[in-house]
């Protein structure tokens, strides 16, 4: 029998003897202090060392000696340092579910195991500043624990080798090189981001779109990704085929008309407002 609050292992024998210890004490120490008062904590610790030195040196109905001779003799031998450090008291978390993205949750913030675990369930424990990942009790994961809500903390190593090849460009790193392109090449990149099933697949659509740069140029692009809006369809496949077809070169579709001007007696014009 494991008790995780302490860190102390004891079988199912010794628990009768650790019950009739504790029943000893009650009745041999607690019960003699029953009827008397005590002002601090300082002077009921002192009454109990005494009581406990009684109850130690008191002989053995059926054995030889006492408890303090059985101990010096038995125990004192076996007896080792303590330890340098005090025990760490772990909290746990059992049978937390490893997400597609192949993290898991704790406390609001998502950390990343072993992608293979990607659906299965993992034991987590925190002591101190360490969280620790457990799947079959095989330590798989380890992390600095963070306090930032909906926050990531990723290990490179945990991430599918098609994840990690993309690893150096971030959302915000993609739409930034889209502004540099221009407000339509950062409208399409942004789309790729938001409108699919996974952010990987906005990824490659996005380093797509970086290739067509380097083939074609950044106006041709930006003009590409103009009409793909206008018509609706800003994906990679719609901005590639404007590319290769020469449309970005076109004339706009709707091409910007002059209104006529509307005399009525109930419309007052830009004059009236200045």
């Amino acid at each position: 029998m494991l008790d995780r609050r302490y860190g102390v292992q004891f079988s199912t024998y010794e628990k009768p003897k650790v019950e009739g210890s504790v029943l000893l004490v009650q009745r041999w120490i607690l019960a003699r202090l029953r009827n008397r008062r005590f002002f601090s904590l300082a002077e009921l610790n002192r009454a109990i060392a005494e009581l406990l030195i009684d109850l130690n040196n008191r002989p053995f109905k059926k054995l030889p000696g006492c408890r303090r001779s059985a101990f010096e003799s038995l125990d004192a031998p076996a007896l080792r340092p303590m330890p340098l450090q005090r025990y760490a008291i772990g909290r746990w978390k059992t049978g937390a579910k490893v997400n597609i993205d192949y993290h898991i949750e704790f406390e609001g913030h998502y950390y990343s195991v072993p992608h293979r675990l990607v659906g299965t369930k993992i034991d987590v424990r925190v002591t101190g500043n360490l969280l620790e990942c457990f799947a079959s009790n095989h330590r798989v994961a380890g992390h600095a624990v963070s306090t930032v809500r909906g926050g990531f903390t990723t290990t490179p190593e945990h991430m599918p080798a098609s994840h990690r090849a993309h690893l150096q460009w971030t959302p915000a790193k993609l739409i930034s090189w889209g502004q540099r392109i221009g407000v339509s090449t950062a409208a399409v990149v942004t789309w790729q981001l938001e409108h699919r099933p996974h952010p990987e697949q906005g990824y490659r659509a996005c380093l797509g779109l970086l290739a067509l740069v380097r083939r074609y140029s950044a106006e041709r692009l930006e003009a590409a990704c103009t009409r793909a809006m206008v018509i609706r369809a800003p994906n990679l496949r719609s901005v590639t085929n404007i590319l290769k077809c020469g449309l970005d070169r076109q004339p706009s579709l709707f091409p910007a008309t002059s209104m006529p001007a509307i005399e009525h007696e109930n419309v007052r014009g830009p004059d009236y407002y200045h």
